[in-house]
């Protein structure tokens, strides 16, 4: 299996360390061209009727659909709900459509990587790279779209960055007073009052500081997140396997490692538990919740939905199907430009302060320059006010709300079973871009 044959922490370590992709302006950013009516470079790559059943004729018959690499997983990324049941989320009322001010710097930005030196765009268009699309928004207006391979309109699975959904349905939660971080999982969920999950708090579930060893580990059929993947139908399952999650969850044997609140523990089971909170709490399925709370609010382009394989279960963890701009509109909501696509109160007040802050000093990181804490399902915030949410395959969103920016970008892996790194690529070029010291006069 391929699914990623690491840990994701190791995944978000390797991000850090990429010191030998680099990327660079080619112009500097006072010398960069906005133009205001442009449209998108937009690549339309539909597939043929004929290449469809082909590519779904190619789906493993024992094993789980994500290991396979290439082309097939190229396809299934973006064709989900060709293949298996998706949840819907659905969108309502006006769109709230995204201007353009395409910025040419950044398009022009020449990137080296994978033994490719070409412009960012040319560079995506090379069959190297597995990068699907990206987007690019500052001041709520694109200045960078760029779609080689998929349409602007398909909806590719983004893996761990439905974690950050999660998250905000939770803080939203809080807010009206439905749920208290300080609360214990068992005290809104009785269930769990006998599993490794009773007593920890809610704040520590969101940050993943459980202190419990929950190994996220895809090659492990035995291992703890596997478990819980085969009882939602993201891992390989017979008729004999156990087919509901939330009992699977409350029988896991989880070995404690460390007091909770002081060790960052990545584990997408965590992220379940949050998921299931809100089910209680709402009385609804947690693609409603999203629905009610997020999807409805920010003049979204197209329904999304969430992968749920086994009895309607959704992902929760990792199984949002979305078009690109309308995750973009997600992540204006942590920027000064929520009124974009909002009336500017969809997350409450003082919410990305609080992640750009963070809630526990114990999570600060003092192993990599620049990085300051990881918090709220968010990989990783970096000193500048980055914020980022990573994929497993490819997918990532890109959020700095001092700056006004937002980037998604979605993939798949190669035959090799690798993804390409676009989260050093864009922060380089982003940076060079929009630096510091042109914040203040910067009208673009």
């Amino acid at each position: 299996m391929f699914k990623n044959r690491s840990p994701k922490a190791q995944t978000i370590i390797s991000l850090l360390m990429a010191v030998t992709l680099t990327a660079y302006m080619s112009s500097s950013a006072n010398n960069a061209v906005v133009d205001e009516t442009a449209t998108s470079n937009v690549s339309p790559k539909p597939t043929t009727v004929a290449d469809t059943r082909r590519l779904i004729g190619m789906l493993p018959a024992d094993d789980v659909w994500w290991t396979s690499n290439g082309e097939s997983m190229h396809f299934n990324n973006l064709n989900l709900a060709r293949i298996l049941p998706v949840a819907p989320v659905y969108r309502r009322g006006q769109v709230h459509t995204l201007g353009y001010a395409l910025n040419t710097a950044i398009a022009q930005s020449e990137v080296i990587s994978r033994g490719v030196t070409a412009p960012l765009q040319d560079f995506l268009d090379n069959p190297a790279i597995t990068t699907t699309g990206v987007v690019v928004l500052r001041k709520g207006k694109i200045v960078f779209e760029h779609y080689p391979g998929q349409t602007p309109y398909q909806k590719p699975i983004m893996w761990s960055v439905t974690k950050v959904f999660v998250s905000a349905v939770m803080a939203i939660l809080t807010d009206q007073g439905e749920i208290e971080p300080t609360n214990t999982v068992d005290h809104y969920l009785p269930e769990m009052a006998e599993s490794a999950y009773a007593g920890i708090t809610v704040r520590n579930l969101l940050d993943m500081a459980t202190g419990l060893h929950c190994a996220e580990d895809y090659d492990d059929h035995n291992s703890c997140y596997y478990q819980l993947a085969v009882a939602l139908g993201d891992g390989y399952y017979t008729d004999e396997h156990p087919d509901n999650p939330y009992e699977v969850l409350t029988k896991m044997d989880i070995k404690r490692v460390a007091p909770q609140g002081e060790q960052y523990h990545y584990a997408s089971p965590h992220t379940f538990v949050l998921g299931w909170i809100v089910e209680k709490v709402t009385d609804m399925p947690f693609q409603d919740a999203l629905t009610q709370h997020i999807w409805s609010k920010i003049g979204a382009e197209h329904d999304a939905g969430i992968l749920a394989p086994r009895f309607g279960v959704p992902i929760t963890y990792g199984g949002l199907t979305a078009a690109l701009r309308d995750t973009a509109r997600f992540g204006l909501l942590f920027t000064p430009s929520a009124n974009v696509v909002s009336d500017g109160t969809v997350l409450p007040e003082g919410y990305t302060n609080r992640i750009l802050a963070g809630s526990n000093p114990n999570l600060a990181s003092p192993l990599f320059p620049g990085v300051r804490h990881s918090t709220e399902q968010w990989d990783i915030v970096f000193d500048n006010d980055d914020m980022y949410k990573g994929g497993w395959a490819g997918q990532g969103l890109l959020v700095n709300p001092r700056k006004d920016i937002v980037a998604v970008w979605a993939g798949h892996m190669n035959d090799e079973g690798r993804s390409f790194a676009m989260l050093p690529v864009l922060r380089e070029i982003l940076n060079r871009v929009y630096p510091d010291a042109e914040l203040e006069t910067d009208t673009n």
